[in-house]
């Protein structure tokens, strides 16, 4: 074990100095111990590599600032720059002070940063990572706290976020827990982001087998902008000359996937010259194109995901959104592409305890979804078409099991043209005069509930 006092580290020091420290001892790796209570100044990003704990003891604060060139991440996993997966990555009771430092834009110029990548915590390509005991308060409107893609085995749990970005912000992944965290965040406490933004997300592919247990999402008066859990989904095209994209479009091109990088401002442009550069960013025609990713596939989302024992304490328009982004930051559904089928997605013991008008808002292909032992309040569930040529709908099973509603649900479930909805009500509880309506193409299999069809 490296005892990190023992190489000078010490909150008497400046922040280039603890910097150069602490990262010294990252390239030693293994078990380093922040042995000593105090307030440690940090002003460069530290890069993590295998088989390294960073141990923080109680009353160890980290608390960035900035540097004279530019300010990137606070800990990253040398396999983000390198594309190669590093193993066995532990960060242990970190309490951060975030100072309003961010990490600055990813620029032609800039090769600090990976484009995509923005987070205090930022992981990708990363096997067996794991985060216990993270506390951080004053979440700055630009960065994620914790930022985790291109993973395999990943746990965060016994956290507390606060502020006004996503909380656990991932995407693409395999096997992975968040559990025991309480939130507090302007923004989304929780993004499975599959697909996302150009500057949101590195890589693209499915989130899969997943837990989210026994999570608060904390209530305030700052109002959001997001959901307690924003699930992206995304398809695109293989290149062709002539076709047309703005801003996070992503095209395949020569067994790589390729991203437009341009200002979110709503233009279209025509792309005539196919992007081929093997690293980074390039201008070809006068668009940037990023290049995302060596593995290609053709459309990406979650499944296999556990919501359970969720309780819901922050007024939010909408708890758990399932969607296509269609706006000028992010078109995630091409035209004519291969719709994703999101699948799978369980919600057990979900408590309500605030007015949240819509449980769940799904704007994309969905299978199978149940709700069981929950309290609904007076929320239900929408299935909204994003009316984009060429996307496909499948059929829905919507089941509910054990689930006590309230009188002020109007409506149960809303389907929009093109969704097909089987919806299975069963061991729920009532009162005798609740009888929400059903709009649009739902079937109802079965139900122990009066229900009116619209």
């Amino acid at each position: 074990m490296i005892i990190l006092s023992q190489m000078g580290f010490s909150p008497e020091n400046d922040a280039s100095e603890n910097y150069r420290i602490l990262q010294k001892a990252a390239d030693i790796g293994g078990d380093i111990y922040i042995d000593r209570s105090g307030t440690y100044d940090i002003d460069d990003t530290i890069v993590l590599k295998d088989n390294t704990s960073v141990i923080f003891c109680a009353g160890a604060v980290i608390r960035r600032q900035k540097n004279k060139t530019e300010t990137s991440y606070l800990f990253i996993n040398e396999g983000a720059f390198t594309r190669k997966y590093n193993s066995n990555i532990r960060i242990l009771n970190l309490t951060l002070i975030c100072n309003d430092v961010v990490s600055e834009n990813i620029t032609l110029e800039s090769k600090k940063g990976v484009p995509g990548l923005n987070a205090h915590l930022a992981f990708s390509y990363i096997k067996n990572l794991y985060i216990d005991n993270f506390q951080v308060y004053d979440l700055p409107a630009k960065d994620f706290a914790v930022q985790v893609c291109s993973f395999e085995n990943f746990m965060i749990e016994n956290s507390r976020i606060e502020g006004r970005k996503d909380g656990v912000h991932l995407g693409a992944g395999n096997k992975f827990a968040i559990r025991h965290c309480i939130f507090k965040t302007y923004d989304d406490p929780i993004a499975l982001n599959a697909h996302d933004y150009a500057t949101s997300n590195p890589q693209m592919g499915w989130i899969e087998n997943g837990i989210i247990e026994d999570c608060y999402d904390l209530d305030d008066n700052n109002g959001t902008t997001g959901f307690f859990c924003r699930v992206l989904a995304g398809s695109w095209l293989k290149w062709e000359k002539g076709m047309e994209v703005q801003h996070s479009d992503i095209v395949e091109y020569n067994n790589r996937l390729y991203r437009v990088f341009m200002e979110p401002d709503g233009r279209i442009f025509k792309t005539l010259t196919p992007p081929t550069h093997e690293n980074g960013l390039a201008v070809y025609d006068g668009i940037t194109w990023c290049m995302v990713q060596n593995e290609v596939i053709e459309n990406c989302g979650c499944r296999n995901i556990h919501f359970k024992d969720i309780f819901l304490q922050k007024k939010r328009p909408i708890a758990f959104s399932l969607h296509f982004d269609k706006d000028n930051f992010s078109r995630s559904y091409y035209p004519g592409s291969n719709a994703p089928v999101l699948d799978n997605i369980i919600f057990e013991n979900i408590y309500i305890q605030n007015d949240i008008t819509t449980f769940l808002h799904a704007r994309t292909p969905v299978g199978n979804i149940k709700l069981i032992n929950s309290e609904l309040g007076g929320a239900g569930f929408i299935f909204k078409n994003i009316e984009t040529e060429g996307i496909v709908y499948t059929k829905t099973n919507l089941v509910l099991s054990g689930v006590t509603f309230k009188d002020g649900i109007e409506t149960l479930v809303s389907a929009d043209e093109g969704f097909e909805i089987t919806l299975s009500v069963s061991s729920s509880i009532a009162s005798d005069s609740f009888k929400p309506l059903t709009e649009g193409n739902v079937t109802v299999k079965s139900s122990d509930i009066s229900l009116s069809i619209k």
